[in-house]
């Protein structure tokens, strides 16, 4: 078992005037950033035998396996030519490589698996226009796994058997009730189920023998809602862990004796959710928990995994993620994540202690000048604590406090979700923007996740307004300190960061010199109107954080936070990426904008790429748009950039709007 929070994308930031460091420093290539890793996501196989890893084939990511200790031998397990696998998982038995893909970007991703020692592929789900993941796998059970799927209802997901040799595919529960969400065992038994009420409270029911109770045996409350949930059984069914918020402002971790009842606190901080978990692959008996306030800190459950983790951290660079665990957990994979430094993975051998590097996931960026990430804390202007991230030029912060030799151009780049936050790390946004000679600012702001409850619920109905105001407070904070100039900020983000930057421009003009949205929402009424269906469960809660569209005190709110309606108030450079397939931010939110924008007579460059959805997965989109970007942030704010190039080459950008605005953009499309 393992827990991790989800997050949103990460904020982004830009300049003015390039400092003579920065002019001093190599320009390092923006396919050094955005391109293909070398390799990424090395996982061990659960007998200890196997080696897996992404890399490109093709130019696109595909799945490789090799034996463990000759690397050398790999051989491609995935032969995709059009997307990136998105994900991939072993089989329990490590026989197979289970993967999913999407068509362009539509998130209705099909299940495959890979026979290892024959390269045989299988289609595992066949079901068009519906959405499938796997639901849960067993440490005793070896050829069959959960999954989720809404082909036969696309609102709700029903719970399906998958025998991983025959193929064959058993309901297991069909979701008639309008669940969210299961609780499966060791067993792959139904044991639980959740379901959102229309009060934003979410009622929990037991499941036996296949049928849910007709009455929920508890409700947690909306306060905890987001918060609070079971997460897992130890393998002998004994003990249910819980993160749970009741009582409390941030997340604990506990333990539930099933045959009882009795709940024991195994741990919890005042200041940040309890967010991630290490359960032994032997037991499932959680060994150590994670909370991340400015760093992650790891608390200890099981001395033997201490000493061995403790000894991994002293012998490695960064903060270490465990990526996979073998069965009788004698291996480890580990990921490093230092700030200044490409992510390297490592194979840790328990019994020896032997540690050995396997590769470093983007090797150009190896010995670069590389920004380091200084955690800060930024007071609001009613007293919250915002937790942020600032990267600066390397070279120009010689003391490391974060005061800059003089001001900077910055890049305020704004994270997703909204209900996601921001990290300490290697940040791909934040080492190209400060490569380019910008201060690089990422905040989480109120609503964010991670903070608490009560941080998380000060941002409910507060899009455009409160949640807009820490940015502010931010770049306030970062003007003070001499980082920046008021007239040399962008904003950047992506979804909610991109709804941010709209924001910005529309409803403080003046407080921001240009934006790039991604992706962002700018009409909340249609945004709402138009999610995936299988969003339903959890929609009510969704209107009590943004507003209700079926109240018109609700319908008032969207209006007003709604970019789209000030979109005539914008008078600052806007660039717009769009993804043609985005099932979650439809291709008609980005189109609004643009269509008011052009009425009003205010330059606004448009990019749409026809094959990409809720975030680019294309390495050449992602190099097209960023090219193009780093020139408006150039013409803007007044940074560097490097040449478009042929960075446009193998794209499917397309220019809606604006190409004449990009120094360079109208000669280099037209080759």
């Amino acid at each position: 078992m393992r827990l991790v929070l989800a997050l949103g994308l990460i904020a982004m930031a830009a300049a003015i005037v390039a400092p003579s460091f920065a002019a001093d420093a190599p320009l390092i290539p923006r396919v050094d950033f955005f391109g293909n890793p070398t390799r990424a996501a090395g996982r061990i196989s659960p007998d200890g035998k196997w080696l897996s890893w992404l890399a490109p084939r093709n130019g696109v990511l595909n799945v490789f396996v090799a034996p463990l200790g000759a690397m050398e031998r790999a051989k491609p397990m995935t032969d995709e030519h059009g997307r990136p696998v998105a994900s991939y998982a072993w089989s329990p038995d490590s026989t197979q490589i289970l993967y999913a893909t999407d068509t362009g970007g539509d998130e209705n991703y099909q299940l495959y698996g890979v026979s290892v020692a024959s390269g045989e592929r299988r289609q595992l789900t066949h079901f068009p226009k519906a959405r499938v993941g796997i639901a849960a796998v067993s440490h005793a059970i070896m050829d069959r796994v959960l999954v989720t799927a809404n082909n036969r209802d696309p609102h709700y997901f029903d719970l399906l058997s998958l025998d991983l040799k025959s193929g064959a595919i058993t309901p297991v529960f069909e979701n008639d009730q309008g669940f969210a969400g299961f609780l499966t065992d060791d067993a792959l038994t139904v044991r639980g189920a959740s379901k959102p009420l229309p009060s934003g409270d979410v009622a929990l029911y037991q499941i036996k023998d296949g049928k849910a109770d007709a009455q929920p045996h508890e409700v947690i409350p909306y306060e905890d809602a987001a918060t609070t949930q079971a997460i897992g059984y130890t393998y002998d069914g004994k003990t249910l862990y819980w993160i749970d918020s009741r009582g409390r402002d941030t997340t604990a971790l506990i333990a539930e004796e099933v045959a009882t009842g009795k709940k024991t606190v195994l741990g919890e901080d005042p200041r940040a959710e309890v967010g991630g978990i290490e359960a032994s692959p032997l037991t499932g008996k959680v060994e150590a928990y994670a909370v991340n306030y400015l760093r992650t800190d790891w608390t200890f459950l099981d001395p033997t995994f201490g000493d061995d983790f403790k000894y991994v951290q002293a012998h490695l660079k960064g903060e270490v993620i465990i990526t996979s665990r073998t069965h009788d957990d004698d291996k480890w994979t580990l990921a490093t994540n230092a700030s200044d430094a490409p992510s390297e993975l490592w194979l840790f051998d328990r019994k020896s202690r032997a540690l050995t590097k396997l590769y470093t996931t983007r090797p150009d960026l190896e010995g670069k000048a590389l920004a380091a990430m200084l955690p800060v804390e930024i007071k609001s202007r009613d007293g919250l604590t915002l937790v942020s991230y600032l990267s600066l030029p390397a070279g120009s912060d010689p003391k490391g406090d974060g005061h800059p030799t003089h001001p900077l151009p910055m890049v305020l780049f704004v994270h997703g979700g909204p209900w996601g936050r921001d990290v300490y790390g290697y940040n791909g946004f934040h080492q190209w923007l400060a490569n380019r000679g910008y201060a690089v600012l990422s905040v989480n702001f109120r609503a964010s996740t991670g903070f608490g409850k009560k941080f998380t619920q000060a941002g409910d109905l507060q899009w455009g307004r409160k949640m807009q105001d820490d940015l502010l407070d931010a770049v306030d904070w970062a003007v003070k300190r001499g980082v920046t100039t008021k007239d040399r900020v962008a904003i950047m983000g992506g979804s909610y960061g991109g709804y941010a930057t709209l924001a910005g421009l529309a409803f403080t003009p003046d407080a921001f010199a240009c934006g790039v949205d991604l992706f962002g929402p700018v009409n909340l009424e249609t945004l709402l109107k138009t999610t995936p269906s299988y969003w339903a469960a959890q929609n009510n809660i969704m209107f009590r954080r943004m507003g209700d569209p079926a109240t018109p005190e609700g319908q008032a709110i969207l209006k007003e936070r709604s970019p789209l309606y000030a979109a005539a108030a914008i008078r600052k450079p806007l660039l717009i990426g769009q993804g043609a397939n985005d099932a979650r931010v439809k291709q008609d939110e980005s189109d609004q904008m643009v269509a008011a924008m052009k009425a009003g007579h205010v330059p606004v460059t448009y990019l749409l790429f026809d094959d990409e959805g809720h975030g680019f997965a294309r390495p050449e989109n992602n190099l097209a748009f960023y090219a193009i970007a780093e020139q408006f942030l150039a013409k803007c704010i007044g940074g560097r950039a490097e040449p478009i190039g042929d960075a446009l080459k193998g794209s499917t950008m397309r220019i809606e709007a604006g190409g004449d605005l990009i120094p360079g953009l109208p000669q280099m499309a037209a080759k």
